[in-house]
């Protein structure tokens, strides 16, 4: 009996219908769900993960993943310094916009403990594997290593103060992880052992623990014994007059890494690149020598300011050239007044437009001179409270028309310096000094 055409289109139609659930259930079937791969957090914005691993002192993580992000990344670790946190390190540096720049990965480390300082005393951190802090800024970089098939090979360390000690034992305790480290006001791995259980080391801080480039060389090595690779190259910061850790630390942990990396004490070149700086290389002369060392003249504990991130990161090689790139010219002009007292001061800030479009939205970066911290302020939020400090606009003030101009300022304490800040950049961009 012959099929009428009614039967015929209802075969075609099941056909038609089976072969889309077919289809369907192929794809279903070799697309991963979510509860079989990592899920990546939302690009440009600073975003905290958790459950990234084993996490013995309950650090928490921030990452920064920029919106052009490179398919193999480059990472970099960025460590907070005492008293601040993942995001003040987001919020005060120049990491999030490099990333921006050059497409790599910033990890933001953050300490719950009270003193919000990092763990570099004891002799659980001074280990490869051997628990507390290390622990799970490695357990951080693995999660990141999943999530974006981060270049293992470019991996890096950077901090300030208690990051800067961080920096010397992430170096120390993970040879075969790290790339490159820059340390702006540390200490030498090992420097601030204790066994007592205290975070603080005086003797350490004090600048009064010297010892050959050998017995730092071998603290290092004993982090992580059986290693016979090759070693991370470190860039080093330090001012002159830093009281809190003293500058002899700066050529003790010159001697340490010259020893570790196997290169002469002997500088293989020496210059000024900015005013008041002294710069030494160390086993070569180029951007990316074994062991770089930059000596702050006049400068205190803050020795992290405007520019200096990017120099770190042409240390790394992450820049692209040999260079250190500079702001890009921008279409402002800042204007500051003084008025200081004996251990204050007041500025007022003009920020003016000279382009011929219209500013929506403002970040003002710039460098307070050492010794100086804001203690308040008006016309923008400022963070951190010294060294480099980034203005962000208010609710009623962040537009900013061709050919205007707008208002804000701050008031400081002050050690001795109560000069104008300096280093001005708008979202990014230098601006003329008015």
């Amino acid at each position: 009996m012959s099929a009428t055409p009614h039967n015929s289109a209802t075969r075609r139609l099941c056909s038609a219908l089976t072969a889309v659930l077919s289809l369907l259930a192929a794809v279903l079937l070799c697309t991963p769900t979510a509860s079989a791969r990592t899920e990546a957090v939302p690009a440009a914005t600073l975003t905290e993960v958790t459950g990234f691993g084993t996490n013995p002192s309950n650090l928490q993580m921030y990452l920064y993943v920029p919106a052009d992000v490179s398919p193999h990344p480059a990472v970099v670790v960025a460590v907070h310094y005492c008293t601040g946190s993942g995001p003040a390190m987001y919020s005060g540096t120049e990491w999030a916009r490099l990333a921006d720049t050059h497409g790599f990965v910033v990890i933001y480390p953050s300490v719950t403990r009270a003193s919000k300082c990092f763990d570099v005393s004891s002799p659980q951190a001074l280990k490869r594997g051997g628990g507390s802090d290390p622990v799970g800024i490695k357990s951080m970089i693995d999660w990141t290593v999943r999530t974006y098939s981060a270049d293992t090979a470019r991996i890096y360390a950077t901090g300030n103060s208690s990051g800067a000690m961080m920096t010397n034992v992430l170096l120390g305790d993970y040879p075969d992880v790290f790339a490159a480290g820059a340390a702006f006001a540390g200490v030498p791995f090992g420097c601030f052992a204790t066994t007592d259980g205290s975070e603080w080391n005086s003797a350490c801080a004090g600048g009064t623990i010297i010892r050959t480039p050998q017995e730092w060389g071998n603290l290092v090595r004993a982090a992580y014994p059986g290693w016979t690779g090759p070693r991370p190259r470190m860039q080093v910061w330090h001012g002159t007059e830093d009281d809190v850790l003293r500058y002899p630390n700066f050529g003790e942990e010159i001697k340490q890494w010259t020893n570790v990396l196997g290169v002469g004490q002997t500088p293989a070149a020496t210059d000024s690149p900015v005013s008041g700086w002294t710069r030494t290389r160390y086993g070569a002369t180029g951007d990316r020598a074994p062991v770089e060392a930059v000596s702050l003249r006049g400068v205190g504990h803050n020795a992290y300011g405007a520019g200096m991130a990017a120099r770190a990161l042409t240390f790394f090689g992450l820049d692209g050239g040999g260079s250190v790139p500079q702001p890009e010219p921008g279409a402002c002009k800042v204007t500051v007044t003084t008025n200081a007292w004996n251990t204050g001061l007041t500025a007022s800030v003009t920020v003016t437009n000279t382009g011929t479009s219209t500013i929506n939205g403002w970040r003002l970066a710039f460098t307070l001179p050492g010794g100086q911290t804001i203690t308040g302020g008006w016309g923008a939020t400022y963070a951190p409270s010294s060294g480099a400090v980034t203005a962000t606009n208010v609710s009623y003030n962040g537009t900013i028309a061709p050919n205007m101009s707008v208002g804000i300022g701050y008031q400081a304490n002050h050690g001795g310096d109560s000069a104008a800040p300096s280093g001005f950049t708008l979202n990014g961009k230098a601006c003329a000094a008015g």
